[in-house]
């Protein structure tokens, strides 16, 4: 249950991110409502995965998850440059997740 609360906390954080770049400066009403709304979600999803989850498995997942996310939708989405460096990090990121799930005892 932990691990579902923390991936749905995560994609909240891809969504909020993204509509936060919508938000033009949080200066239209509709994109910055769903920012703050998505963020209340993922930061209370991330608390509940806490209870179970170590904190710093935890941060790293969500995090991740939203900085993964967050720079797919940057490129299919909003059109952003595709580098090689960009997308070596991008697995630097992925491979850290991946290991932190691995070696988490729960």
């Amino acid at each position: 249950m932990a691990w579902a609360c923390l991936f749905a906390a995560g994609v909240l954080e891809i969504v909020w991110a993204f509509f936060m770049k919508r938000s033009a400066g949080f200066s239209l009403i509709t994109p910055t409502a769903i920012t703050v709304g998505t963020m209340i979600a993922s930061f209370s999803l991330l608390g509940v995965a806490m209870k179970t989850l170590p904190l710093g498995t935890a941060y790293m997942v969500w995090t991740g998850i939203g900085a993964i996310g967050a720079f797919v939708v940057g490129i299919f989405v909003l059109g952003e440059s595709v580098t090689l460096a960009r997308i070596v990090a991008a697995l630097l990121i992925t491979g850290g997740i991946l290991t932190m799930k691995l070696g988490s005892p729960t």
